[in-house]
Parts: C-alpha cells; sequence; structure tokens
C-alpha cells in the first residue's frame, strides 16, 4: 500500500531499516527513531510503508507514534526548542521561560515558525533537575534559563 504514497527511495530506506532489525515487530521503537532521524518526522504514508515492512497493522505504528513524545508526525524546525516543563524546571520558572519563547518566535507549543527556522515543543523531565529550569535547541542544553535570557538564546540561531 505504501507503493503509492512515497519515492521509490524512501520505500528502499525503510526496508532497509526494517531488515536490518530483522523486520522483528518487537524492534519497532528502534526502527521508527532510525527513521525519523532520517525523515525528521513520521507522515502517515511512512507509517504504513513500516506497518507493510513488518507486516502489522499501521494502527499499531500510529500507537507508539503518537504514545511516545519523541515521536512527531509533523516537520520540526531547523532549530527544534524544547522547554522541561517537569516539576522542577515549572517552579523555577519554566512557564515564563516557555510564555516568553512563544512571544518572540510569535508560534504556539507544537508550532513550527513560517520560515521552518523553530519549533517549540515541551518536555516532561529533561533529568537535569539540578540545572532548572532548562531550554534545548537541538541537542545544546542551556541551563537555568530566565525570560530575560530568550532574546539573546534566539538570536545565537540567526
Amino acid at each position: 500500500m505504501c507503493k503509492e504514497a512515497l519515492k521509490k527511495e524512501d520505500r528502499n530506506f525503510i526496508a532497509a531499516i526494517c531488515k536490518e532489525f530483522g523486520n522483528d515487530s518487537g524492534e519497532l521503537i528502534t526502527i521508527l527513531h532510525r527513521i525519523q532521524e532520517h525523515f525528521g518526522f513520521l507522515p502517515a504514508e511512512v507509517q504504513q510503508c513500516v506497518a507493510d515492512e513488518l507486516s502489522i497493522a499501521v494502527s499499531k505504528v500510529f500507537g507508539v507514534v503518537t504514545f511516545y513524545s519523541l515521536f512527531t508526525m509533523t516537520p520540526k524546525g531547523k532549530h527544534p526548542i524544547n522547554v522541561c516543563t517537569g516539576t522542577a524546571c515549572y517552579v523555577r520558572g519554566a512557564e515564563a521561560v516557555l510564555s516568553e519563547i512563544a512571544a518572540q518566535l510569535a508560534i504556539k507549543v507544537g508550532e513550527t515558525t513560517a520560515d521552518g527556522k523553530f519549533s517549540l515543543s515541551c518536555l516532561r523531565c529533561v533529568g537535569a533537575c539540578g540545572l532548572a529550569p532548562v531550554v534545548m535547541v537541538g541537542e545544546k542544553i542551556y541551563p537555568r534559563v530566565t525570560a530575560g535570557e530568550v532574546s539573546s538564546i534566539l538570536a545565537e540561531y540567526e
């Protein structure tokens, strides 16, 4: 079924990743991570191809993609911003930081700027509670961020 939805090279890439893990549906999360690294997100047609390759229902793939917050079905910006809103970060001001980022970028959580440069998401915990509140831009971690520092952080990516 995925034959009509994707280019041949994309189908071949998905098939190769699935084959690398023995087309084992028990490796679904690992397979989806690898495929998302390549495509940047997991749209419906990619999920259908994975389901076809693993001989499982697309609803199972969709369930995993929608359950785990690290998976996304929409493209992320070139510089994805994640604000930790776990307890320690929240208590230490993450909400104000999140609001300031959203205001400066004129987007809401879950959205991407019109130019595709930034996307904004929340995480429940990044495991760096001693550095709260934490903001991640891509893989770079910014510790003890205040709303007043948001402009300078965003300026690094202009």
